[in-house]
């Protein structure tokens, strides 16, 4: 009989040592956790064909297993319907290319932002619905041309605003290789985060004023985008990773993390 009480005394005092020490470990205040979300990542392509798309999606999807969004990938344009798209915080078009929504899509995807969705665009999503002036205002521009022989190359460029969640993590300036593109149709409101510095590199056509990453609030939405991502190795770099979660998460309405 002792035996038994003092077997149970024992258990008792196990679970009170042992519990807080479990919730200590296994909640957080963190609101990146606690507030999951949903972000649907769309790779249509009617143009060109990036190789990089598939490093993309991997990539976004490792960081919203991170940091607290699901993330579902599609290339099928139907999905685009209010139904559906309702479900989802954010939209990413990831290097998508040329026409690739028709008129019922066009307007599902417009009242998604009118009703307070967010976009986000990465590189060739200025090289999409060059027939859709209200799509070209909201990526922020369309895409004009780009250096040759070779595509891809070294350039710097300048981080002209460090407390937007996309830039916080670099300095003044950002040298990396990519496929660094010239635009045209620029909307003035556009907010520059970063812009190329063309004495760094051969190719740039827009002169001082050559923004590769920005953000607006547009009809209803929040908007995001990046030049960056033309090759497979962007997603692999620890910068680059990091300026797309901020940018998602500007998207998200998330406080900036220090």
């Amino acid at each position: 009989m002792q035996r038994q009480v003092f077997s149970s005394f024992l258990l008792v005092m196990i679970c009170l040592t042992v519990l807080p020490c479990f919730s200590q470990n296994t909640i957080t205040s963190d609101p990146i956790y606690q507030n999951s979300a949903s972000i649907l990542v769309f790779t249509k392509t009617e143009g060109y064909r990036h190789k990089s798309i598939e490093k993309g999606v991997s990539t976004l999807t490792e960081l919203g297993l991170q940091n607290g969004f699901g993330v579902v990938h599609t290339e099928d344009a139907s999905t685009f319907n209010s139904e559906n798209l309702a479900q989802y915080d954010v939209i990413v078009f990831l290097s998508t290319t040329m026409d690739i929504l028709n008129e019922q899509q066009e307007d599902a995807f417009k009242g998604y932002i009118n009703k307070g969705g967010s976009f986000m665009g990465i590189h060739a999503a200025t090289d999409t619905e060059y027939d859709w002036p209200w799509y070209g205002q909201l990526v922020g521009a369309y895409f004009e041309s780009h250096p040759n022989d070779p595509n891809v190359r070294k350039a710097i460029m300048e981080v002209v605003n460090r407390q937007h969640p996309s830039t916080s993590h670099l300095g003044e300036s950002w040298e990396r290789n990519d496929e660094w593109y010239n635009f045209k149709n620029i909307n003035p409101d556009i907010q520059v985060l970063i812009m190329l510095d063309e004495s760094s590199y051969e190719g740039g056509t827009n002169g001082d004023f050559h923004p590769i990453a920005w953000y607006h609030e547009f009809d209803g939405g929040r908007v995001f985008y990046t030049g960056g991502g033309h090759t497979k190795e962007s997603f692999d770099e620890t910068d680059f990773k990091q300026h797309l979660l901020g940018g998602l998460n500007y998207c998200l309405g998330r406080k900036q993390e220090n």
